[in-house]
Formats: C-alpha cells, structure tokens, sequence
C-alpha cells in the first residue's frame, strides 16, 4: 500500500471517529438543551393556567381571555386539565377536545412531576403540580396539568440531526479533498526521488540532483553517498584485476621461459617468481577490497579493535618480549569498515612488534571528523630518504626479515581511499614515528 494511501486511510478514520463523536455530542447537547427549554415553557404555561384560575364552590372557572392561544386551539399539542385529589377532572382545556390523552397525575399540595408517557404509540411530555386552594368554604386540593405532544418535538430533533450530519459529512468531505491535494503537494518530493533513481537504475543519470526539503536531503545525500561508494568499489575492483594482470606478466613469461628450457635449473627462480605472483595477488585483492570512506557506515570502537589485534600480536611474537602501550579513549569510535581498520592497526603494529627492541606505543584521537593512528617503536628507526621508498609495493628495509614489502602500501591505499595520509618519521629518542590519518 503506498504512503499516500495509508495516509488518507488513517485521516479518513480518525476523521470519521471525531465527525461521530461530535455528531453525537452536539445531538446530545441540543437534546438536553430543548427538553430544558420544554420543561421551562411547560412550567410557565402551568403558573399562568394558575394564576387564571378561578374556583368557587368547588368548581373551577377558567375565564377564555386568560388562557393561552394552544390551550384554546382544538388538537394543538398543547393541552391543559385541572382534577381534584380523587383523580376527577374539574376542567380540562379546549385543545383537549377529541384528543386522546395520558390519563392526569393527582399530587398532594406542594408536590410536582415531569413525566414522559406513551398514549397508543405517541409520546407526551406531561408536567403536574399539586396545591391546596383557599376557597370562602374551606381549602380544596388541586392538580393542575399541563401535557404537551411531542411530535413536534421530535420533529425539530430529527431536523436538527438531519442538518447537523449533513454539514458535518459536507465539511468532511471538504477536508479529505484537501488533504488529498495537500498530500500530493507535500508528498511530491519523494515521487520525485522515486523518478530519479528510475533514471539512475536506467542509466540515465549518475545520482540524485535536484534539492529537496530538509526532511528529506539526508536521505538524498545518503544516497549519493552510497551511489558513489559502489562506482569507487567498482573501479577499484576493475583496476585492481587490471594491474593484477599487468603485474603477473612478468613472472609467468620467467616461469614459461624455465619450464621451456629442460637444461635450466629453474627451481630457485620458479619459487621467486611464485613467491612474487603470491604477493602481487594478495596485494591487489586487498587493494580491491579496500571499503574506502563512509558517512554512513557502523560506529567501530578503536580500542577494541586495537586491543583484539595486540592480543594476537603477542601470541605470534611470544619469543620476543615486547611492552606495548594503548593510549586510546575507550569511546573512540571509527566510521567506515572495521576490516580496514583492522589492516592498518594490524600492519603498523606487525612492522613496530618486528623492529622495536621492547617498547610499542600506540595512540589514536579524532578532531574534525579524522581518525589519526600513531605508532611508536624503540627500534633502529628508519631514515628520512627511505621512508617514501618503503611505502611503495615489495619494499622492505631489510631483506632478511621475513615478509612481502607491501604492509605499509596496503596502509598507504587505505589511507588515501579514506581522503587521508601516511606519515613515516624516525623519532629524535631513536626508533620510527608511523601517523596515519583516516
């Protein structure tokens, strides 16, 4: 399901749970308020009928100038009736005529009652007062009722329900219609993302150019920066085989040229040669699976790496006791791969443990977004006019220590595919000074 759509499905929702809800609040509200307002129309209506009233010898007259217009309309919803204690009407209003009416309430003296009463499947509202009238001949105990028919009532209620959801449904569907259009607006940055990397996938572009709104721009420049990271990837690959090829000439055209020649005693120069294809392919293969740069890659802890590779170190040089030294934060961390980071770590100290006599220092900070590696040694050092020589493939500063001449060059790669340096110094204490910057 697209974003768009999950969007005007959720706003449709909690739109159709709040329109509901203030549907039924309001209708709750105009109900409440209008049986109010009928309760204090039916409440007047009886203290005028009351102070109309009139009752001599336990009759009541009620003068016809006195009472209301509904009270004098026949079958006009609004009825009127006067009984005494024993439930007998005294008079009845003339709205009353023919009408059929929920039988009266009797109360005693200072007693009233609102009721609600079905009369053959039609609603009253009735309201009853009970009083002790003072006559010449003694008091007499009345009730007097006011009914009203609710039919009206209902219908303004229906009326008012009717309006009320029909503008509610009419602003709702307003909203949705904007949102949809302010979704298609807002949301077009990312279709717009979505058609460019259509042409990167089609080869019609190398990444992403337009600019994009803040929300956005990160994820565009991650892109970019992964779109990058896979074409430098990809050119490593292809020119590591390159040179991989270019470099085994050689040795093969010595090994085609022993072999060829049965009176040669070749086997000194067969294993040179072989021993070189073997450090050329393992040079170009690290080479090419040098990860380079990345702004988005995992945090690595250096120290740990830093304490992992030691830890090896030193079961490798166990016959040569070597104090080193790890001056690194515990928190520092390194944002690239953690197998590049291992093969710089890893080669500068091979080289220290090899030279230094017994003292190793290792020491890593980071400012501005760079990662400097510095490892010291106490050994013989190495010359300032040597030190870009050795960085250089199949050097060695001295041919009868075992190895292949290509760790620092290894380091030199990694280090310039993470836009950084190496640094090769002889200390003034004695020893070499190697600096590496990621």
């Amino acid at each position: 399901m697209s974003l768009n759509r999950r969007i005007i499905l959720s706003a449709t929702l909690v739109l159709a749970i709040f329109i509901t809800l203030t549907a039924v609040t309001l209708e709750r509200a105009f109900v409440e308020s209008s049986e109010s307002a009928l309760r204090d129309t039916l409440t007047s209506q009886l203290y005028a009928l009351m102070a109309a009233a009139e009752v001599e010898n336990s009759k009541v007259l009620m003068p016809s100038s006195q009472l209301d217009a509904l009270l004098g309309l026949p079958a006009s919803g609004m009825y009127a009736c006067i009984t005494s204690k024993t439930g007998k009407k005294l008079w009845q209003s003339s709205s009353a005529l023919g009408a059929k009416l929920p039988q009266p309430d009797t109360l005693a003296s200072g007693e009233s009652k609102f009721n609600d009463v079905s009369v053959d499947g039609y609603e009253f509202y009735t309201f009853a007062y009970g009083v002790d009238w003072a006559t010449k001949a003694g008091s007499i105990a009345l009730t007097f009722n006011i009914i009203t028919d609710l039919r009206s009532f209902d219908r303004k209620i229906t009326e008012y329900r009717k309006t009320l959801w029909g503008w509610l449904l009419a602003m709702a569907m307003l909203l949705l219609v904007s949102q949809a259009v302010i979704l298609r607006w807002g949301l077009s940055p990312l279709r717009k993302v979505g058609h460019e990397l259509n042409r990167i996938e089609s080869g019609e572009q190398q990444q992403i150019q337009e600019k994009y709104p803040a929300e956005i721009e990160r994820l565009t420049d991650n892109i970019n920066i992964l779109l990058e990271h896979e074409r430098q990837q990809k050119t490593r690959y292809r020119d590591a085989l390159g040179d991989l090829a270019h470099s085994l000439k050689t040795p093969l055209a010595v090994m085609q040229s022993g072999l060829s020649n049965p009176e040669t005693k070749s086997d000194n120069s067969l294993q040179e040669q072989i021993g070189r294809m073997n450090s050329i392919v393992e040079y170009q293969l690290q080479r090419a699976a040098t990860a380079g740069t990345s702004s988005i890659g995992k945090a690595i802890n250096v120290k740990s790496v830093t304490d992992r590779i030691v830890e090896s170190l030193n079961k490798v040089y166990q016959d040569k006791p070597v104090n080193v030294s790890i001056v690194i934060d515990q928190k520092l961390q390194f944002k690239g791969d953690e197998g590049d980071l291992m093969e710089v770590i890893g080669n500068l100290l091979d080289n220290a443990f090899k030279w230094a006599n017994q003292d190793i220092e290792i020491t890593a900070s980071s400012t501005n977004r760079q990662l400097t590696i510095t490892v010291n040694d106490d050994g013989p050092g190495i010359a300032q006019d040597k030190a870009d020589e050795l960085q250089l493939r199949g050097v060695r500063a001295d041919q009868t220590t075992a190895g292949h001449g290509i760790g620092l060059s290894i380091v030199k790669n990694i280090a310039l595919a993470y836009h950084g340096s190496l640094k090769i110094e002889k200390r003034p204490m004695g020893g070499a000074k190697v600096c590496v910057v990621l």
